[in-house]
């Protein structure tokens, strides 16, 4: 495919989103969407495409920007949110760890392994109550075919079979104030998202962040980039043979029943659901201020 054919490239990119939503029925009529809005490539062609499929059936959209605090990189994520959601007509929600948590993520990252331990812990924790209280029926990310494989063969080098069944476009309702998640751009390789938005001069943060590079995620996205330069359609084979055998023939499922994976409940603290008595986001908010208490 020509990507330098703009309408072709749009044309099929619209094609692909919009067939995913409709094949796998991400969004009924009128539903509301909260879409995690960060700003960067993925989650603006989501609000883009989630737009685009209001012209074909009724439902509400609202966008969420949490800025996680961190200093010289966020700002223009949320920039380019606001920009986008104003220039769509969506309403905009923005949440900061500052205001919720009452820290930002470059005062507590050091307290942990990486980063990106507290930082997705409070960002998801965020997202979800803030999608609840306004009564969205599911939270719409921005994960892409890159982001999905890269997440599945985390899990799998860490024998994190659970988190299986947290694959796939759509996740179901497992507790009445966890809102579900849909994946729009899941089949969408992450190289084509970032060519639509150049394509379309669209404002988008394409930076990294920089806590990010010394992540697992990271060293996992470099192994699957340099196996995809060496041989062309190496994601997509990963996706479609993870697909087959955990979605089709339902063995994540199976080994979701087998595992006797903890039923939901509500955090003794917070009164989010959780798994435990104390839920992560309490449990590190501990581990948070007796570092505090301990550096005055």
């Amino acid at each position: 495919m020509n990507y330098l054919q703009k309408d072709e490239f749009n044309s099929h990119m619209k094609k692909r989103i919009i067939g995913l939503i409709k094949d796998w029925d991400l969004i009924q009529e009128g539903e509301l969407i909260a879409v995690a809005l960060s700003g960067g490539k993925d989650s603006v062609l989501t609000l883009h495409m989630l737009h685009e499929f209001q012209k074909e059936i009724d439902f509400e959209m609202v966008a969420i920007a949490v800025d996680e605090g961190i200093e010289g990189y966020r700002s223009h994520g949320m920039h380019a949110a606001e920009k986008n959601a104003d220039f769509l007509g969506v309403k905009l929600l923005k949440k900061s760890f500052k205001d919720e948590a009452g820290f930002t993520l470059d005062e507590v990252y050091s307290f942990f392994k990486s980063a990106c331990i507290p930082c997705g812990v409070f960002r998801r924790n965020i997202l979800n109550k803030t999608a609840y209280e306004i009564g969205a029926s599911k939270i719409a990310t921005g994960h892409n075919l890159d982001d999905e494989i890269q997440s599945f063969l985390m899990s799998f080098a860490r024998a994190d079979l659970v988190k299986f069944s947290k694959f796939g476009p759509k996740l179901d309702l497992i507790h009445p104030q966890l809102v579900p998640r849909i994946k729009p751009l899941w089949n969408i390789p992450e190289k084509e998202v970032g060519i639509w938005a150049v394509l379309n001069d669209i404002e988008v943060h394409f930076d990294e962040c920089p806590y990010s590079n010394l992540s697992l995620r990271a060293r996992t996205k470099d192994f699957l980039n340099r196996a995809e330069s060496n041989s062309t359609g190496t994601k997509k084979a990963v996706l479609k043979s993870f697909t087959k055998t955990f979605i089709e023939n339902k063995l994540a499922e199976k080994i979701k029943e087998e595992m006797g994976v903890a039923q939901l409940n509500e955090c003794q603290i917070c009164k989010e659901p959780s798994s435990a008595l104390i839920c992560k986001a309490c449990e590190m908010k501990d581990i948070i201020k007796i570092n505090m208490e301990s550096d005055i």
